[in-house]
C-alpha cells in the first residue's frame, strides 16, 4: 500500500512539474466596429448589401469580416451639443423645438441621450437618459454665455461615451469657431476616434456664404464630421433645420455594422487606418458611396 501511495505522489509531482514546463502562449486581438452607411449616386440609403459585398482592410492587409448586421439595431448612445454662445442665441427656440421632435421621433427605449450646452464653459445639463420629457426640460433649461469652447465640448462628450455599448454619435448645433483656448482640434479628433464615436454637426449659418464671412469655424466643423465617419448639415433657417434632423434621423437607422479582429502588433498609441469597399456591381443601384471611420489609435498596452 505504501508503495502505490508513493508512486502515485511521485507521478503527482512529475505531471506538476511538467505543466510548468510547458509554455503558454497569448494572442492579443482587438475588435474593431465600424458602422458604414452606403448611399447612391443621388444620396439615397442602400439597404440592400451583404457581407459578401464588403471588403475591409487594416492598413493595407485584408481583415476578416467577424460581424456584420444589417440596418444595426444596436442601442444609440447620443450626446447632443448645442451652442448657447452670443452669436447663435437668436435661434434658440426654433433649435429646441426641432431638436424636442427630433429626439422623440429617434429614440427607442434601448436608446441614451445626453444634452449639454456650451459657451465660454461646457455644462451637462442633462445626465444620459432614454426618458424624452428630461431631454424636452432640459432643453428649456439653457442659459447661454459669450465664448465658444467648440472643442473641449467634443472631447468631454467622446470621454462620457467611451466604453459605451452600441453607437456613439456627437451632435453639435453650431455655427462654428472655437474661441476658447486649451483645447485644438486635435484634441477634439483624437478623442472622438478613440471613443469610436462620429460628430454629426448641424451648421446655423446660411449655405451660401456672403462677402467677407468668416469660414474658419464652418471648415472646423465640415472636417471633424468627416473626419470621424459623421456628416454634417446647413441649417440657417427653421425649415432647413428640421430637414437637417430629419436627415440626421434617417442615417441613424440606415447603417451597417462591420466588425473584424485586428492582430495587435508591436507599435503602439499609432494610427491605423480602415480602409472599406464594396465589390463591383455589388447593387443594383450602381454608384456606392461609403461614409465610416477612418480608423482607431492602437492601445498603450495589452492591457488597455
Amino acid at each position: 500500500m505504501r508503495r502505490w501511495l508513493a508512486a502515485l505522489l511521485l507521478l503527482g509531482a512529475g505531471l506538476a512539474q511538467a505543466q510548468q514546463q510547458v509554455p503558454t502562449f497569448r494572442v492579443n486581438v482587438r475588435l474593431v466596429n465600424v458602422f458604414v452607411n452606403a448611399t447612391d449616386a443621388a444620396g439615397a440609403p442602400v439597404a440592400n448589401l451583404t457581407r459578401e459585398d464588403f471588403r475591409v482592410s487594416e492598413d493595407n492587409v485584408a481583415q476578416e469580416i467577424k460581424i456584420f448586421e444589417k440596418q444595426s439595431e444596436q442601442p444609440l448612445n447620443i450626446v447632443l451639443a448645442v451652442d448657447t454662445s452670443g452669436s447663435v442665441r437668436k435661434d434658440w427656440q426654433p433649435e429646441i423645438a426641432a431638436a424636442t421632435r427630433f429626439l422623440h421621433g429617434l429614440m427607442r427605449p434601448v436608446d441614451k441621450v445626453a444634452l449639454m450646452e456650451f459657451s465660454t464653459h461646457v455644462r451637462e445639463v442633462v445626465p444620459f437618459t432614454n426618458n424624452p420629457k428630461l431631454l424636452a426640460a432640459g432643453l428649456k433649461d439653457l442659459r447661454g454665455g459669450y465664448a465658444t469652447a467648440m472643442y473641449q465640448t467634443v472631447q468631454l462628450a467622446s470621454q462620457d461615451l467611451r466604453g459605451m455599448a452600441g453607437r456613439k454619435i456627437i451632435v453639435v448645433i453650431s455655427d462654428g469657431g472655437d474661441t476658447t483656448h486649451g483645447t485644438t482640434y486635435q484634441d477634439a479628433f483624437r478623442a472622438a476616434i478613440g471613443a469610436e464615436a462620429s460628430v454629426y454637426s448641424i451648421i446655423d449659418v446660411p449655405v451660401e456664404a456672403s462677402a467677407g464671412r468668416e469660414l474658419g469655424g464652418e471648415h472646423a466643423l465640415i472636417t471633424l464630421a468627416e473626419d470621424t465617419g459623421g456628416k454634417f448639415y446647413y441649417a440657417g433657417d427653421p425649415d432647413k433645420l428640421e430637414a437637417a434632423f430629419r436627415q440626421l434621423s434617417s442615417d441613424l437607422r440606415t447603417q451597417y455594422l462591420i466588425g473584424y479582429y485586428a492582430p495587435e502588433r508591436p507599435a503602439a498609441d499609432e494610427f491605423r487606418r480602415i480602409a472599406i469597399t464594396v465589390k463591383p456591381g455589388a447593387a443594383a443601384s450602381g454608384q456606392i458611396n461609403l461614409r465610416y471611420r477612418p480608423g482607431y489609435y492602437a492601445p498603450h498596452s495589452a492591457s488597455e
